[in-house]
């Protein structure tokens, strides 16, 4: 079969409610899960052997990719179907910021599981897909099937949601890693919150669910700030776009994302944005 490409979406959390550690180290989570329109570029080629070939204009941020996600996923899956490694040429468009809060190695392993079952022509469909992605980490499984969804749990307990609406958004990153790890460590030292997953919007149009949206939080983005001034900084800036209708990090961070009601006020934030802070990853999408 020839090669075939793919989307990798980044992921952002438009709510995240974090609750305290666990006895076994984890944090209780509920969260409602977009996905945008952009993202990482997959391509998977059969070959002779596994490898991996990165490039795009954040490329040069991926290092030891013997590690990669993209990488031990595929050799799950080889697993799986009973080969080992499975005989596959990746390359990985790298055109998300990394360490930035929009699931982008989780994303990525999702995507290159789904073209490599299509280009091996293994008979897995999706829902074993996602068993085969939950090896991986608790994003794994909702990164593969990339749709709506509320999300709890560690992250991994997931109920599609069809009604949210598509919501015109900015993305914007201020160029620096915010670590996972390091973020959720630095939550830990606070008051802790609670994993509590919200009622839903009782109308489901752009406006009510932006009304809705504005009551939730991101319980780690005060931790995210704090240790990353350059954060706090975008949250200002993008909150003084006079269409902007929430502004918010998504994840454990670095990406702020911002709503608006129509995609032209999006596209023109961006632009007036950009002009004053040329130096920062600034890209209008649709979520949902």
């Amino acid at each position: 079969m020839a090669a075939l490409a793919g989307l990798a979406p980044a992921k952002v959390n438009l709510f995240l409610h974090v609750g305290p550690v666990d006895v076994d180290g984890y944090h209780p989570l509920a969260s409602l899960v977009a996905f945008a329109d952009i993202g990482d570029r997959i391509t998977v080629a059969p070959s002779d052997r596994l490898s991996l070939v990165v490039e795009g204009p954040f490329a040069d941020g991926l290092e030891g990719l013997g590690d990669n996600l993209i990488l031990r996923a595929l050799r799950a899956l080889g697993d799986a179907a009973g080969i080992g490694e499975p005989p596959l040429a990746v390359t990985l468009d790298k055109r998300l910021p990394i360490a930035a809060g929009l699931g982008g190695g989780s994303s990525d392993a999702g995507t290159a599981l789904k073209l490599a079952r299509d280009v091996l022509d293994f008979g897995f469909d999706d829902d074993s897909l996602a068993a085969v992605a939950a090896r991986i980490g608790a994003d794994g499984p909702m990164c593969l099937h990339a749709r709506t969804a509320w999300a709890e749990g560690r992250g991994e307990k997931l109920t599609f949601e069809p009604r949210l609406p598509p919501l015109p958004a900015l993305l914007i990153n201020p160029g620096i890693a915010s670590p996972t790890g390091e973020v959720y460590r630095a939550y830990d030292t606070g008051p802790p919150a609670a994993a509590d997953r919200p009622l839903p919007p009782t109308t489901w149009n752009v406006v009510a669910v932006l009304e809705w949206l504005a009551r939730q939080r991101n319980d780690l983005q005060p931790s995210a700030a704090g240790r990353a001034p350059a954060i706090a900084g975008v949250i200002a800036a993008v909150a003084a776009l006079p269409d902007a209708r929430l502004v918010r990090m998504s994840g454990s961070g670095s990406t702020v994302f911002a709503l608006f009601e129509t995609p032209a006020d999006a596209v023109s934030a961006g632009r007036r944005l950009s002009e004053n802070h040329p130096d920062w990853w600034i890209m209008p999408t649709n979520l949902g």
